[in-house]
């Protein structure tokens, strides 16, 4: 199978020392309260297999977590642990799709997504969304409906583009899912890294979609801690089980210290997370302000660690692969052309993104070379 894009730009970054700005993942110094709790953990708890589907402490966190942020009223029995959100989307994927059935793909996409439908046996059916604010086109959406499609994924917020969804799109998406009885894996990694002080709501709780939504959510995004891969899957206790059946032929378990930490992370007060946060928009308006300084035309977004510019609107005369490419040999930073996050003719070709949650120095460093790279380019 073909390396990710994210795995060539890193590549790149490693063999040139070039700053990434391509894959995103935090600098900074983690969250002390996460890894005190993981160290405790380690040392007071057992280290062997834990529950398949997750320890029942951080089950319930998860539960009581999403009923203190977003409202909802969840058991224990509706989650399942995985490692990381890309795996919960395997094991849901699998799970649900069956040889010769099709998935509707939002583009841009993670790109883990196609590959996985595929694997599964599935046919993606892309629907491409437009900047610069990428909104849902409903109309379209119920074209591409035939019946032969029995699963929708939607990434809200969507990564890479930083937008959310609208109130009456999310509707309008619930309202097709339930009228063709179509199952949703919703992909809510970025729900806790919202800065549009629109509260996040999952498909999940729109009409209908109880029992026909899958919720997944990530502590790596969360706390900002990406390596640990501890996510999860939030469904119906029997979509629910029937999901953790394919998880358990995955990657069985978690490591169980890190399970702990997160459900000790989770019950952190609400004023933790505001300043998260705030920390995190900082960096955000730090990058935004200086790639605007230097030429760069920066799309609207409200969410995700990542901004995109438009290229030809910044008077760059290349497509952004050409440019990621370019960048990182030249300016010694790395980006990411959103092209390789489609298929199809439909790819806008002058948008990258770019990753903020660096430190100050790092951004400020990174922002210098990509004005004087402009600077020579234009």
């Amino acid at each position: 199978m073909p390396r990710t894009i994210f795995e060539h730009m890193s590549a790149l970054c490693r063999q040139s020392g070039a700053i990434n700005l391509g894959q995103g993942f935090p600098d900074g110094t983690p969250p002390p309260e996460l890894i005190a709790a993981a160290q405790r953990a380690l040392a007071e708890r057992s280290s062997q297999y834990p529950p398949s589907v997750g320890i029942p402490e951080l089950r319930s966190a998860v539960c009581d977590f999403y009923a203190r942020r977003q409202g909802l009223s969840l058991d224990p029995a509706q989650v399942v642990v995985t490692s990381g959100g890309t795996e919960a989307l395997a094991a849901a994927i699998l799970a649900l799709v069956s040889e010769g059935d099709e998935v509707i793909l939002f583009q841009p996409a993670y790109d883990a997504y196609a590959p996985l439908v595929r694997r599964a046996g599935g046919v993606p059916v892309m629907i491409p969304l437009a900047p610069p604010d990428w909104r849902y086109p409903l109309d379209r959406l119920e074209a591409a409906i035939s019946p032969r499609t029995r699963v929708l994924i939607l990434n809200d917020p969507l990564n890479p583009a930083g937008t959310g969804a609208s109130e009456a799109e999310l509707g309008g998406i619930a309202a097709l899912c339930a009228a063709h009885r179509l199952t949703a894996i919703c992909d809510e990694v970025w729900e806790e890294v919202r800065f549009d002080g629109v509260p996040h709501r999952s498909l999940l709780s729109f009409p209908g979609m109880a029992e026909r939504t899958v919720k997944i959510g990530s502590a790596g995004k969360i706390f900002g801690l990406t390596g640990w891969k501890v996510g999860w899957i939030i469904a119906g206790a029997e979509l629910a089980a029937g999901i953790a059946r394919a998880h358990q032929f995955l990657t069985f378990t978690t490591p169980p210290a890190l399970q702990w930490a997160v459900a000790e992370g989770l019950a952190l007060p609400d004023a933790w997370f505001a300043a998260q946060r705030t920390g995190w928009a900082a960096s955000r308006e730090r990058l935004r302000t200086a790639l605007a300084g230097a030429g760069y035309v920066v799309l609207p977004n409200a969410a995700t660690w990542f901004l995109c510019a438009d290229l030809a609107a910044s008077g760059i005369p290349l497509d952004d692969r050409t440019f990621s490419d370019r960048a990182v040999a030249e300016a010694g930073v790395a980006t990411i052309p959103l092209s390789a996050l489609f298929e199809g003719a439909e790819a806008p070709a002058s948008i990258v993104r770019f990753c903020y949650s660096k430190p100050d120095l790092v951004l400020d460093d990174a922002a210098r070379r990509l004005a004087c790279f402009r600077e020579a380019l234009c």
